[in-house]
């Protein structure tokens, strides 16, 4: 009902942000007028496409625009536009109530922030634009109308309150009015006056002199009428337009400068770093259109959770139709931020149309091969810090391509980089293994787990380590996922070596060592039987190995098997997995391996009957110190305490 007010208090996270607001987070505050602009350029585009859609919407589209409007006297900064506006619900669920996760981080992060472009960058990041008011406002009132609609709201708030008011009011004008009660000018505090007009021309100018919609100010100008006796000076009010409305990705490279890109991309992506790399594309022929994306220098902090929003700007004919567009960047791709502009699509339309679109699939096409193109050029350049700079960002999410995107399979692979064993610091391309391998070497190595030093420290390396053979370390989930799907690397298979059988050695090798294998087949026949039996509930086979030079036993898969690692990911997501028994391989040259044999030969009859109850507990621990040593769970840790602890007692 009109004329009625409420008093309703600010979520318990919205008022902590708006203190640090208050406080100064950064010195650049200049980017509060930018941040309205946006809000108000989003919302103009949201209410042209409304119009599209609903022919019988009731909402003045003639004239939309941007107007920025202050008071010296008063000192007060207004800006309004008449695009889509906000009901009572969405200002209360939009402004008064901070409905975003994170929010405890970014309060850290933000107090945390050393410099204005690590607060700066926090500001987009978390998509806080409005709240940067009150940096310059003691008080910020917000009058606004849905299109549509009959009554608007008002909405006020004073700087440091944990209160705000709001009320319902019958004659608002179309659109949003955020009027901000300024704070004394103070220069120690970077606190510009900004009701004049060339600074606000400055802001406008810097940052969004690309926004399509006309951004209007009415300014004094004094002019002089007449000649001689009669010349007399009037000072007259005027409209000007602020800003230049041209679209960048319709303008040539050339004529468009790296701070106007950088802002831009600001614009489109709500985050604040400089964008890594830009990519400019336009299309001619049986469809056209015209893009302009943007690969950014650091990753969102949402990038890995459910909430995160993907895909670029679409525009039709300039026309802005969505954001988010998820239909022309596939998942993997979704840090690429920009805008693409169709000239054939129709403007009503919808989410639906676009996933059997034609049109929008081989653009998609387009784009997907543009952007690994660039990030090819970016790793074959000379200067690598972008490169590494991109891989540390974004690797992980790009490898999530090697699943879902079999037709650039072979160029995800081709631009991806691995740690190895052959550096400690230093990433890998495959194309560098596959040129350091040894005449021989058929197979590409790799050993997934959860760090680098659990797989450095794995019993599976020292045969490889021995022999000088170079193995990728995979330690991204990710990585467990993508190996078991992709065969090979330029006809060069990828191997596990924790699965499977393993033969590093030569032909030569091979008949040198012929005649020891079978006897070490003949002297551990019978304890294999024997273990095999024991360990049956928990071991498929138990075998020979000589994939082990230090350690006395390991844990291996079959080809096909799930790793470890993998079946705890799978559980983790809550997919039931039926248990899976694995190989328990033995070093036959280890004294452990070499003392157990003897004693079970010497009381062979005893401990098939199960009277050597010593024997069988030392298989348990053979078995469970092989757990252990690839960074495995026990079953029953408490049993293997207990089994080892007697063991101790019984040697001290």
């Amino acid at each position: 009902m009109p004329g009625v007010t409420e008093q309703l208090e600010f979520q318990a996270e919205t008022h902590q942000l708006l203190e640090l607001m208050i406080h100064s987070v950064y010195s650049n505050k200049d980017t509060f007028l930018r941040e309205l602009i946006s809000n108000a350029s989003d919302a103009l585009d949201k209410l042209k496409l409304a119009a599209y859609q609903d022919k019988d919407l009731t909402a003045d589209t003639s004239d939309l625009h941007i107007e920025i409007d202050v008071d010296p006297e008063a000192r007060t900064l207004t800006v309004r536009d008449n695009g889509i506006g906000m009901s009572r619900a969405e200002v209360v669920d939009l402004i008064g109530t901070l409905a975003k996760s994170g929010t405890a981080e970014l309060r850290r992060k933000l107090t945390e922030a050393k410099s204005e472009a690590a607060a700066e960058e926090l500001i987009g990041q978390f998509g806080i634009g409005f709240y940067s008011t009150f940096m310059v406002a003691d008080k910020v009132e917000l009058l606004t109308r849905k299109a549509g609609e009959t009554e608007g709201t008002r909405w006020e708030a004073a700087a440091g309150s944990s209160t705000y008011t709001i009320e319902t009011v019958a004659d608002a004008p179309q659109g949003t009015t955020v009027t901000l009660h300024l704070k004394p000018a103070d220069p120690d505090d970077h606190l510009f006056d900004y009701t004049l007009e060339w600074k606000l021309r400055e802001i406008v100018r810097k940052y969004s002199d690309f926004i399509a919609w006309p951004i209007r100010m009415n300014v004094e100008r004094t002019v002089t009428e007449g000649e001689g006796e009669d010349k007399v000076e009037k000072t007259i009010v005027e409209e000007q337009v602020l800003n230049s409305q041209k679209a960048l990705w319709t303008r040539p490279r050339g004529e468009v400068s790296d701070e106007e890109y950088t802002e831009f991309y600001h614009h489109v992506s709500h985050a604040w770093d400089t964008p890594l790399e830009i990519i400019p594309m336009k299309a001619e022929g049986t469809f056209e259109y015209q893009a302009l994306l943007f690969i950014p220098s650091t990753a969102p902090f949402d990038l890995f959770t459910r909430e995160h929003k993907r895909g670029v700007q679409l525009y039709v004919r300039r026309v802005f139709i969505m954001d988010n567009c998820e239909e022309l960047m596939p998942e993997y791709l979704r840090f690429v931020k920009g805008v693409v502009d169709a000239q054939d699509l129709s403007l009503n339309v919808s989410r639906e149309i676009l996933q059997q679109d034609r049109q929008i699939q081989m653009i998609r096409k387009r784009l997907v091969r543009k952007v690994l193109s660039t990030i090819k050029d970016i790793q074959g350049a000379e200067d690598q810090t972008k490169y590494e700079t991109f891989w540390s960002q974004f690797g992980r999410v790009l490898k999530e391509g090697l699943l879902s995107d079999a037709d650039n399979r072979e160029t995800i692979l081709a631009v991806s980089s691995f740690a190895s064993t052959a550096s400690d610091s230093e990433l890998t391309t495959l194309a560098g293994y596959v040129e350091r391998m040894p005449e021989g070497q058929d197979a590409i190595y790799y050993m997934t787990g959860e760090s680098r030093a659990q797989v450095e420290n794995s019993p599976h390396l020292e045969a490889f380590k021995a022999k000088g053979r170079e193995v990728l370390i995979l330690t991204d989930p990710v990585d467990e996922m993508w190996v078991s799907s992709v065969t090979d690397f330029e006809g060069k298979p990828f191997k596990s070596i924790a699965k499977g059988e393993v033969d590093l050695e030569t032909e030569d090798e091979k008949k040198e060592t012929e005649a020891l294998r079978e006897q070490q087949d003949k002297d551990f026949g019978d304890l294999l039987k024997w273990l095999g039996t024991t360990l049956d509930d928990v071991a498929k086979e138990v075998r020979l190995t000589n994939r082990l030079t230090t350690s006395p036993a390991c844990l291996v898969g079959d080809v096909f098997d799930f790793t470890p690692m993998l079946e705890r990911m799978y559980r983790a997501s809550g997919q039931a997995l039926p248990e899976q028994k694995r190989i328990l391989e033995l070093n036959p040259t280890h004294p452990l391996v070499t003392g157990l044999r003897d004693s079970y030969d010497a009381r062979k009859s005893d401990a098939d009957a199960g009277k050597v109850p010593e024997l069988a507990e030392a298989a348990e621990l053979l078995y469970g110190t092989a757990v252990l040593a690839e960074g495995g769970e026990l079953k029953d840790p408490a049993r293997f305490a207990q089994l080892l602890t007697e063991r101790l007692t019984r040697t001290v």
